[in-house]
């Protein structure tokens, strides 16, 4: 099959190498332009870019999909097929009409749950148990076309965002050549969604970010995870940011107010919350690199009694 590939981040690059390993006949790769990105701001190309250019093909990295050229050469290309993984924009309806067999998306989630920008970060926040990944016929609505394949993932109870993406980025390209492998076979099934089981996942917001005391422990230890390792929760320290990578849920030891340190130990400080204690492991100070929970008490002291999250 002639295809087009389209993805951006680092999701994605699992998939485009799968498809190369396959053999697939790739005649462009859709990404999108350079961005800034670091400390230093400097114009850096996304990983999707990368992968392309070291398989040796052709990258395209238009501004806006509504773009005239892009249209013609995406006809002169004559793709059978367009495969789109974490692309990260919406394509309009030319495009989606455009390939003779269509357009295949692959969704990190267990559709119709988690439809949107940030499933696998909603679903370690909220405490899910399993996830997976789908393949799609993609429609103009959002994650909305019919199934074509599942495939599950467990998430252990401490397992982090970061931990799933990567779990899941593997699993998809796999679950992406066998579904490849059905469509040339003429054998790929359609699934309708169950409208009434749908579920959304929107981008995630700043406030998001910054841990409230006053919510019950569990919530907070997903919250840390779910943020890891990007954007990272955080809390404040004397007016400035702390983000917290890692914690634990802790035994109560004595009983303080929602954001009190409680309890110095080896392993990092307990911090009382709404309900229950955290023992926070590791930590990232402003302007430092992420270090030890351990660590970051030898040069910044914390005491029992002392208030995290006050401006």
């Amino acid at each position: 099959m002639r295809l087009v590939f389209m993805g951006t981040p680092d999701f994605a690059v699992p998939s485009l190498q799968a498809l190369v390993a396959a053999g697939h006949k790739i005649g462009a790769v859709i990404t999108q332009p350079d961005r800034p990105r670091g400390r230093g701001k400097k114009f850096l190309p996304p990983p999707v870019k990368e992968t392309a250019l070291a398989a040796g093909l052709p990258v395209w990295q238009p501004a806006r999909m509504q773009d005239e050229i892009l249209m013609r050469d995406l006809r002169q290309l004559e793709p059978e097929l367009i495969v789109v993984v974490a692309f990260g924009r919406i394509l309009p309806r030319a495009i989606l009409d455009l390939p003779g067999l269509g357009c295949v998306n692959l969704h990190a989630s267990l559709l119709p749950h988690y439809r949107g920008a940030a499933p696998i970060h909603r679903a370690v926040m909220n405490g899910e148990t399993e996830t997976g990944v789908t393949t799609m016929w993609m429609a103009p609505q959002l994650d909305a076309g019919d199934i074509i394949l599942q495939e599950k993932l467990p998430i252990p109870p401490a397992a982090t965002t970061g931990e799933i993406h990567d779990r899941l980025a593997e699993k998809g390209a796999g679950l992406l050549v066998h579904t490849l492998e059905l469509i040339a076979a003429g054998r790929a099934p359609r699934h309708p969604q169950d409208e009434a089981l749908v579920t959304y996942a929107p981008p995630l917001r700043p406030e998001e970010e910054e841990i409230d005391w006053q919510q019950p422990v569990e919530v907070i230890y997903n919250q840390i995870r779910g943020l890891n390792p990007w954007p990272g929760a955080y809390t404040r320290r004397s007016g400035e940011r702390l983000k917290v990578y890692s914690a634990q849920i802790a035994e109560p030891a004595a009983a303080g107010r929602p954001g009190e340190v409680i309890q110095i130990t080896k392993d990092g400080f307990a911090v009382q919350t709404g309900r229950g204690q955290i023992l926070i492991t590791n930590v990232q100070p402003a302007g430092k690199r992420a270090m030890p929970a351990s660590a970051y008490l030898q040069g910044y002291p914390l005491a029992p009694g002392e208030m995290l999250g006050c401006g």
